[in-house]
């Protein structure tokens, strides 16, 4: 570690990796899945609510997104997967059951972006970003019950992505398409996004369920998009320079604006690290490790003397310094993966100083799960939801598995 001074370490013990492990799996198993299980299950519409507030109110007509949907899927399958509980499976079915049934558009494939609370389509359009996590809700149920359906429709959006979303003069994969996947003026994944034909984040959502689809089908189709894909973010959307991750790119893969998302950044470097992993190429391996460490490096400029790491630095140079949900799990999960690859005890300590600032600021002791986000002082963010659109039980559920099982 080089980049990082020493106020970025908690000076109190910190107990070693054991205690760790054993703290994130009573979080994932006592707090953050009975969350989902007891206030987001909708027995009167099927699937689950679309939105509790930050109040804790439930609101029972409030539309329901893909993006949370296959993220329940996700986590669920990858809970029943490594905890073996029956009720987690259940959880699973349920969530893969309600997106064939509502999200699965019958007629051109794929999946719709958002339903009424009915379960009637109310935006059809083909965001890639979100055909990437029904890929990755998919996989995972496979890999956890080996259901067969759940793998043929792993195989059904990878093949959709590879013949509607790739750009085969330029390379990569395009940001929204229509229902039947035409062109589409309006491409940005959200308010927060800029409108443009390729994004960081939506090939990083591609790495991530490609490498999971791979765990379990290995057709030379994927080995040859995942390669390529590692090879994307090598020579276009890693800045050569800052080891930060460039944002938004025009179809050349020029990039648009001077963003540095400090979460995606070192969510990324374990991303990349897992993908050429599960890849098994030796010598890809060894690159990605070396870049993987930088890009960790890079992340640290927003790590504060707190343990948590801040949000963003925009292209005017603002810095926004509230500390998001999800960007403390991602700082878990890829620092332990940093001292995992380098074996530097320092990038642990990272982890578990991001863990007890996590601890004391995000969870929601009263109510279970967690905030959106603490401001500065460490004051929790109320007005944003617990659990919505993009509020899912993924980050954090993925934060305490990963650790558990990946890291020694």
């Amino acid at each position: 570690m080089t980049n990082i001074d020493n106020t970025h370490s908690l000076k109190s013990p910190l107990g070693d990796l054991g205690v760790l492990k054993k703290e994130l799996k009573q979080e994932l198993i006592d707090d953050i899945l009975p969350y989902w299980i007891k206030k987001m299950t909708d027995n009167e519409n099927g699937g689950f609510y679309g939105r509790i507030d930050g109040h804790e109110l439930l609101h029972k007509q409030a539309n329901k997104g893909l993006i949370m949907n296959a993220r329940i899927l996700w986590t669920f399958s990858a809970a029943y997967r490594t905890q073996k509980n029956p009720q987690y499976r259940e959880m699973a079915e349920r969530a893969f059951q309600y997106i064939l049934d509502h999200f699965v558009d019958k007629e051109y494939g794929g999946v719709y972006w958002e339903l009424d609370y009915l379960g009637n389509p109310v935006n059809t359009r083909k965001q890639i970003y979100a055909q990437g996590f029904a890929l990755y809700g998919f996989s995972e149920l496979y890999r956890a019950t080996g259901r067969p359906e759940a793998l043929e429709e792993a195989i059904r959006i990878f093949n959709l992505l590879e013949k509607q979303a790739y750009d085969p003069q330029y390379g990569g994969y395009l940001e929204a398409l229509n229902r039947d996947w035409q062109p589409i003026e309006d491409m940005k994944l959200s308010e927060r996004d800029a409108n443009v034909p390729k994004s960081m984040n939506t090939h990083l959502h591609i790495l991530e369920p490609y490498t999971n689809l791979l765990r379990v089908w290995k057709d030379p189709a994927i080995v040859q998009a995942q390669t390529q894909l590692i090879r994307d973010f090598c020579n276009h959307i890693v800045n050569a320079k800052t080891k930060h991750l460039d944002l938004f790119f025009d179809w050349e893969w020029r990039s648009q604006f001077d963003i540095v998302s400090y979460g995606h950044d070192i969510e990324a470097a374990w991303l990349l690290y897992e993908a050429a992993e599960v890849l098994g190429d030796a010598a890809l391996i060894e690159e990605i490790k070396k870049l993987s460490i930088e890009i960790v490096e890079a992340a640290y400029e927003g790590l504060q003397p707190d343990g948590s790491m801040i949000y963003e630095k925009t292209h005017e140079g603002h810095i926004d310094t509230d500390r998001h949900w999800w960007i403390q799990a991602e700082t878990v999960v890829g620092s332990s993966y940093a001292y995992k690859i380098s074996g530097d005890t320092n990038y642990l300590n990272v982890a578990k100083n991001c863990w007890k600032y996590i601890q004391e600021h995000i969870l929601d002791k009263e109510n279970g799960e967690w905030v959106w986000s603490a401001s500065p002082d460490g004051q929790q963010n109320h007005t944003d939801d617990k659990a919505g659109f993009w509020k899912c039980p993924y980050h954090n559920a993925r934060m305490c598995m990963e650790v558990a099982v990946h890291i020694q």
